[in-house]
């Protein structure tokens, strides 16, 4: 794994919450699974017994969640989102025409905005590694999966409240 990971921008609340799901999902939790995935197993033949397969797969994803709380926090930069100055950065509320829609929403991790309605791109994304660094008023265009240019207008940058 390679040691020089992006940071990601968090802020003090996501982090916080995050830490918090870490250490549930890595006391509780795995202790809640394994009693499930014990009393399942309890039950005698393991090819049909639909409850043990259930736990070991729930026992799979939130093992994942771990790992990727476990990332996530490690290279996190904790703080307030970045004041604008009216460029594109991790942690800006971004109005933007893209495809002749206008969209607003955040550039960032989607964890930082979990408890929010506004949309979250992340920075490594197509649209945001097109935008990182614009400014109002710039324009540009990303290609999509599907191998098409879609043209981008950066029409305001914002600081992320948290709303």
């Amino acid at each position: 794994m390679s040691t020089d990971a992006p940071e990601t921008f968090l802020t003090q609340d996501a982090y916080d919450r995050l830490v918090a799901e870490l250490e549930h999902l890595s006391t509780t939790g795995r202790e809640d699974i394994a009693k499930r995935i014990e009393a399942a197993r309890e039950e005698g033949d393991l090819k049909e017994n639909g409850g043990y397969h259930a736990a070991k797969d729930e026992q799979g994803k939130q093992e994942a969640r771990i790992r990727t709380l476990q990332h996530l926090l490690k290279n996190a930069k904790v703080g307030v989102a970045p004041e604008s100055t009216g460029v594109v950065e991790p942690g800006t509320v971004v109005t933007a025409v893209v495809a002749g829609g206008e969209e607003v929403f955040l550039l960032g991790n989607r964890e930082i905005a979990a408890n929010s309605e506004l949309d979250v791109y992340s920075e490594a994304s197509p649209l945001g590694t097109a935008i990182l660094g614009l400014k109002e008023g710039d324009s540009t265009s990303y290609t999509a999966p599907n191998g098409r240019a879609i043209p981008v207008e950066i029409v305001k940058v914002e600081t992320y409240t948290g709303q």
